[in-house]
């Protein structure tokens, strides 16, 4: 390819809790291009963003994981692997599901902002996407984590190091 990979990040706001702004539409897609970037993903990507309420997102995390409560984020990537990728075009890597109410929640207790949150929830998610997972071993949750820092510090965003899923 030539040139930069490109991304389409396609967002949608179906809840009226928490008001998204452009700006904060624009980070969400520079916390996922640069979580790409920073996995040398080097084909252009789509990724769908959706932001919701809690009970939105309780909904989906008991229809597609059998957990009836809500959560801050759900990953659903497109493909297993790479070897799945379409040879042309964007590649569809998955959609990210964040509940805006939770992430408000989130930043009040962290003692951060609603920006931080959402962009490092994109981040954790995009990680989902990509195949990486923090349940399975301590040792997959410490590389996620490392892998988290590393990108929202790239985004000139402070990691809060108490914090259990950073």
């Amino acid at each position: 390819m030539i040139g930069k990979p490109r991304l389409r990040a396609l967002i949608e706001n179906e809840q009226d809790i928490e008001k998204i702004s452009f700006r904060q539409e624009k980070l969400l897609r520079r916390a996922v291009k640069e979580t790409l970037a920073y996995e040398g993903f080097e084909r252009n990507a789509e990724v769908s963003v959706v932001i919701c309420d809690n009970e939105a997102i309780r909904e989906i995390n008991a229809q597609y994981r059998s957990i009836d409560a809500p959560t801050d984020v759900l990953s659903f990537p497109q493909f297993e692997s790479e070897d799945e990728y379409p040879d042309v075009g964007y590649v569809p890597i998955g959609d990210i599901i964040i509940s805006a109410e939770r992430a408000r929640e989130q930043a009040e207790t962290f003692g951060h902002s609603f920006e931080r949150e959402i962009a490092f929830l994109a981040v954790h998610s995009t990680l989902h996407l990509l195949g990486y997972d923090h349940v399975n071993s301590e040792e997959e949750e410490n590389v996620m984590r490392q892998k988290q820092r590393e990108v929202m510090k790239r985004l000139g965003l402070t990691v809060n190091e108490d914090r259990k899923d950073t």
